[in-house]
C-alpha cells in the first residue's frame, strides 16, 4: 500500500518542522524535491491557486527564492526572526499517489515576537518522496484553521 511507514514519516515531519522552527533555511530547502510545490489557500481549503488569492503558492524556483530572501535578514517581518515552536499530531497515512505517499497532520505554532505571540494551526497535506535513501517532500498544502479571515503577516516558514 505505502511506499513509507508511518514511523519514517512522523520523524521526516518532526524534523521538517524543527529546520523551519530554528530557521534553518538550508536544511529546510533541502528537504524539496525538484518539482515541488508549496501551497497555502486563503479563503478557504478548496479554492483553485491559478485563479484565486493564495496566501503561498511557491513552485521549486520561488521556494528557492523565499529562502534566499530570508537568508539576507533585509525582509522587515522577521528582523529579528520569530521565535517559533511547532508541534505536530493525527499524523495519517492518506494514501499514495504514484510513486509519492500522502500524509496529513494537524500542527499549533507558537510564534513570539516584539508585538506579541501568536497561534497558527490547521491541516497539513504532504506528499512524501523516497529519493535514493532520503525521504523528500514533494508537495506540502498548509489550510490554516482561520484561512478564510484576515491574516497577520505570514512572512516565515509555515
Amino acid at each position: 500500500m505505502s511506499t513509507l511507514e508511518l514511523g519514517e514519516i512522523e520523524r521526516f515531519l518532526y524534523r521538517e518542522a524543527r529546520l523551519a522552527d530554528e530557521h534553518d533555511y538550508d536544511g529546510w530547502e533541502a528537504l524539496w524535491t525538484d518539482d515541488a510545490l508549496y501551497w497555502v489557500p486563503a479563503g478557504g481549503p478548496d479554492i483553485d491557486p491559478r485563479s484565486q488569492m493564495s496566501v503561498i503558492y511557491d513552485n521549486r524556483s520561488r521556494i528557492r527564492t523565499r529562502i534566499s530572501q530570508l537568508k539576507t535578514g533585509k525582509r522587515y517581518a522577521q528582523s529579528p526572526p520569530s521565535n517559533m515552536r511547532r508541534l505536530i499530531s493525527n499524523v495519517e497515512v492518506a494514501g499514495v499517489e504514484g510513486t509519492d505517499t500522502v500524509a496529513e497532520a494537524n500542527f499549533v505554532l507558537v510564534e513570539s515576537r516584539e508585538r506579541g505571540t501568536t497561534l497558527w494551526s490547521g491541516r497539513v497535506t504532504y506528499r512524501l518522496r523516497r529519493v535514493e535513501d532520503d525521504i523528500r517532500l514533494a508537495y506540502k498544502k498548509v489550510v490554516l484553521v482561520n484561512s478564510a479571515e484576515a491574516l497577520s503577516t505570514l512572512a516565515f516558514l509555515i
